[in-house]
């Protein structure tokens, strides 16, 4: 007999793929048209402005992104001198992927449209509504991370 007390609609992995996909959907379609950038490519943008340079192995760590898609959306970049490769100094079968100052341009740009993106997306919401999404929905990815760390043992 079929599990009849579980609703698709109610079902939080459901709705966080449904509400995520709505999200990149309209950011994606803006980034694309305005600035020519795919949601991983302005992701790692945004990580190495923020954290610096960086490998692909710490990028996939620190996105959540698979390192195919990191691997794309590093050679895009960096065949639109957005950013640049240098050796690691302790390991040469890998480098850090760092930002050019156009790399740096380029996110000066988009971060105010980002910034506006993220406020239509959150304007039914409170600041204490906002501020206790972000909270749960950082809780919920640390919850799953533990559990799936669990089940690779």
């Amino acid at each position: 007999m079929p599990y009849s007390k579980l609703s698709l609609d109610n079902y939080l992995p459901y709705r966080l793929s449904v509400a995520s996909n709505a999200v990149s959907a309209l950011i994606s379609t803006a980034y694309d048209s305005l600035y020519g950038l795919k949601i991983p490519e302005w992701r790692l943008i945004w990580v190495l402005n923020e954290d610096g340079p960086s490998t692909q192995q710490a990028l996939v760590k620190r996105t959540g992104m698979d390192k195919v898609t990191i691997s794309r959306a590093a050679q895009a970049l960096a065949k639109r001198r957005l950013i640049t490769r240098a050796p690691h100094e302790h390991d040469g079968r890998s480098h850090h992927l760092i930002l050019t100052p156009e790399g740096q341009r380029l996110f000066n740009d988009v971060a105010p449209s980002a910034v506006e993106f993220e406020k239509e997306v959150l304007a039914n919401l409170s600041a204490e509504e906002i501020n206790t999404l972000k909270d749960l929905l950082r809780r919920v990815e640390e919850s799953a991370l533990k559990t799936q760390s669990k089940a690779e043992r």
